[in-house]
């Protein structure tokens, strides 16, 4: 095989006509009506950003600066740069209603190899998210049952760090109080450490169970814990907002470097927007995806947006800047006003910040697992993975590996940069989709669309420009995420050349010998 010819091969695209025929050949239930997909996004978006985001917003890291009482202008230019994307995964989700979003939507229009990266960059977003979030949930459970101390037994209250911590977080906390590190961790044979998030890991593995059961059954148990989200935040900002102090809002802007604390904050903040776009990941089970899937992307976007800034301006002045808990830190706002009758709201919202974040990783595991599918139908992946339960209707071997995965990376990534992974995944995916857009506009215009990005093709450049400047500026603070970011990028270049591209090409003979 020549160079041009794998050059071609690199290069191909799948018409929307010829994706949109595959779809309908799914044997994915079509279940999802609009309520589900809001239900979806808002489960995906608000839970994370403002349990266990906000606070490193406000107070910044040993790598960057915080935004402040400025996280309120952070979270408006981070919802700003995911407006754009918003509206461009809006019109092609209505245009090609097909499971793997972004993905999916670069094989139409940019070709075979950029669709698997794209791919292989969507897995940042949430599988190596998931992983954040899941270390989220364990810290806000272990610090549930801490109320139940004359209830529960001292071994359940009181966990080995062992059994709560990846080993990277033990090492660190080893460096930090000067522990001796074989007194935390036992060790296998003598040198190989033993170290499991159990919480986390138990949590991941529920809800591998419950995805494959069902997505339907799946949204219903995110739809009880949306309701239970909602409430404790919307209770939040009314009874935090008697109690707000206005001099807590001086000064507003950061002292130190404002411009960079903003924008830091913004890029922080971002890490709670994404996920938004896993409602276009459910395209083929959803029951009338070009009416529905626009709408709903657009409302999840609206409703966390106004969420958010309600409650950065409530946290931001119930309690001094210095002062905010940057683990739990509307938990720890209802505890410092200082109201004895309040502590029972601040075990409430401990049940919320499980309950949201339970949200945001079933949401994230959806998404990873559909994704998947859809790369493996390609013929990417083995046939094994795409194979659908005979009762459940689900890919349930995907869905089983995605979960493992998340179990497995869990034990030795770096939380942070797993987060920070995951927002540069986001980012460069929002790219590429605001590129489609104009690519399907010049090459596909007489396509019904029934939903319309505005100010075309003005506001998907502007929308480029903006994830842009937060990537380069990112890139000059966040040196170990940004270069692991470089690696993930070479990693799925060397599958793609060393399997990928093969695997693909031994799918066309055999289909062509048929």
């Amino acid at each position: 095989m020549n160079l041009q010819e794998i050059f071609n091969n690199a290069l191909k695209k799948k018409s929307p006509d010829e994706l949109v025929a595959t779809s309908k050949k799914s044997e994915l239930k079509k279940t999802l009506n609009v309520f589900d997909l809001i239900v979806i996004g808002i489960g995906a978006v608000v839970g994370t950003g403002i349990f266990a985001i906000i606070g490193a917003a406000i107070t910044g890291s040993a790598e960057s600066a915080g935004a402040g009482h400025a996280v309120v202008i952070s979270m408006i230019l981070a919802g700003i740069s995911c407006v754009i994307p918003a509206l461009c995964y809006s019109e092609i989700a209505a245009m090609i209603p097909v499971a793997g979003s972004a993905y999916t939507y670069t094989y139409a229009t940019m070709g075979e190899f950029m669709a698997w990266m794209v791919g292989w960059i969507l897995m940042l977003e949430y599988a190596i998210g998931n992983i954040t979030v899941a270390s989220a949930w364990s810290g806000y459970f272990i610090h549930f049952l801490k109320n139940f101390k004359d209830i529960l037994p001292d071994f359940v209250l009181n966990i080995p760090l062992w059994l709560k911590y990846d080993y990277r977080a033990i090492v660190e906390m080893c460096d930090k109080y000067g522990w001796d590190i074989h007194d935390k961790i036992p060790y296998l044979f003598g040198h190989i450490p033993i170290a499991i998030n159990l919480p986390a890991a138990a949590i991941v593995l529920l809800l591998t169970i419950l995805l494959v059961r069902g997505v339907k059954e799946s949204t219903k148990v995110a739809s009880i814990m949306v309701g239970v989200n909602l409430f404790m935040i919307i209770s939040f900002i009314i009874i935090g907002a008697f109690f707000v102090k206005p001099e807590n809002w001086n000064p507003f802007l950061p002292a130190i470097d404002p411009l960079q604390g903003i924008l830091m904050g913004a890029f922080t903040i971002f890490f709670a927007y994404i996920g938004f776009d896993a409602i276009s990941t459910a395209a083929e089970e959803t029951e009338k995806p070009q009416r529905d899937l626009p709408i709903a992307i657009i409302s999840t976007l609206i409703i966390c947006t106004i969420l958010y800034i309600c409650v950065a301006m409530v946290l931001t002045g119930l309690v001094p800047i210095g002062q905010i808990d940057s683990q739990a830190p509307l938990a720890h706002a209802i505890k410092f006003i200082g109201k004895g009758w309040l502590d029972w709201f601040s075990y409430l919202i401990s049940v919320g910040a499980l309950c949201a974040l339970t949200t945001v990783l079933l949401v994230y595991q959806l998404g990873t697992t559909r994704i998947l599918y859809a790369i493996s139908r390609d013929r990417f992946l083995p046939k094994s993975w795409r194979l659908i339960h005979k009762k459940y209707k689900t890919p349930h071997v995907m869905t089983w590996i995605s979960g493992i995965a998340v179990i497995v990376c869990g034990l030795f990534m770096n939380l942070k940069i797993s987060a920070d992974l995951c927002i540069y995944g986001t980012f460069t995916s929002f790219i590429i989709i605001c590129i489609a857009l104009l690519i399907l506009r010049k090459t596909d215009p007489e396509r019904p669309r029934p939903f319309k990005v505005p100010y075309c093709p003005w506001f998907p450049v502007a929308g480029i420009i903006i994830c842009l400047i937060l990537i380069i500026f990112s890139l000059k603070t966040l040196k170990t995420s940004s270069t692991y970011f470089i690696y993930w990028l070479i990693a799925g270049i060397l599958i793609y050349t060393l399997y990928g591209y093969r695997q693909k090409r031994l799918e066309e003979r055999k289909i062509i010998t048929k």
